[in-house]
This record gives structure tokens, C-alpha cells and sequence, in this order.
């Protein structure tokens, strides 16, 4: 499989999410926790598939010093970033997406009443993630988690 632009992740992430029949894994729901799976690994970046059933969320991270993006292929999830000390929500349907840099904070959530799944692609890939609470209008953090160990 081969990628006609590797700088742009968004583009990345929707030309993966384009073929869910070409996907080498099939999505999954857990009713514990939300469900990953990677779908593709290259030198300068991965490309993973994720599912939400409702009311699954992540918590407040960041990738660790990795770019990302993301676009949902089915569903609906809400993004949460912190602006202010509160948290801003954007509702992000099917199709829609967004770009992010190596030091953005947010939280990803499913708000609605059906299954969604999303489509997330990084660069470099994923080795750590910093896990984040937002308490009285500041961010702290509370966990660095590993690649190969936590997730």
C-alpha cells in the first residue's frame, strides 16, 4: 500500500478510511473500553483504526510529541481541547476531520447514541503519551504511558 503524500496525515488518515474493505483488520466494539487496532506502519508514520461505543471516551493526552490527525469514518465523536482553563467541544461527524501538531492536548469523546469509528494517523509513530487532568483551570499531569507497555 502506498501513500501519495505523507506530510499530510489528514490526507493520510482519509485515504485510509476511504476502503474499510481493504482494512486488514476488522473494527471491533468492546463495551469496557473503546477499541484500536493498528492498520499501518511505515517509516515516517502509522495509521490506527479506532471504535467507540457511546459514552466511550479517551481521557485528556497528548501523542508525545507526535503530529497527528484524525477522520471519522461512521458515527459521530466530540473533540475536546483546553482553551481557557475549560474544556471547548467540537462535534465532528462522518467525513469530517482535523489536523493537529506535536503538542496539542485533547480528549475524544463518543456523545452520541450510536457506534462511531475514526480513523487516526501520527507521525512519527506513537511512542509515548501524556495523560492530563484539567483541574480548576490547569492542566497537570498524571500519567506517561509507553508504547509496547501501556497500549
Amino acid at each position: 500500500m502506498t501513500v501519495a503524500t505523507r506530510t499530510d496525515l489528514l490526507s493520510v488518515a482519509r485515504w485510509h478510511a476511504s476502503d474499510p474493505a481493504d482494512w486488514p483488520i476488522e473494527p471491533r466494539y468492546d463495551p469496557r473500553t473503546r477499541w484500536y487496532g493498528k492498520l499501518y506502519a511505515a517509516d515516517d508514520h502509522e495509521v490506527w483504526l479506532l471504535t467507540w461505543l457511546p459514552g466511550q471516551a479517551t481521557d485528556l493526552h497528548d501523542h508525545g510529541g507526535s503530529s497527528g490527525a484524525f477522520t471519522v469514518v461512521s458515527g459521530e465523536v466530540v473533540e475536546q481541547t483546553v482553551q481557557d482553563g475549560s474544556l471547548l467541544n467540537t462535534t465532528m461527524s462522518a467525513g469530517s476531520g482535523r489536523r493537529f501538531g506535536a503538542h496539542h492536548v485533547h480528549r475524544v469523546v463518543n456523545a452520541g447514541a450510536r457506534p462511531a469509528i475514526t480513523v487516526h494517523a501520527y507521525s512519527p509513530a506513537l511512542t509515548v503519551m501524556t495523560r492530563y487532568r484539567l483541574h480548576e483551570g490547569r492542566l497537570s499531569v498524571e500519567a506517561i504511558q509507553q508504547a509496547g507497555a501501556d497500549w
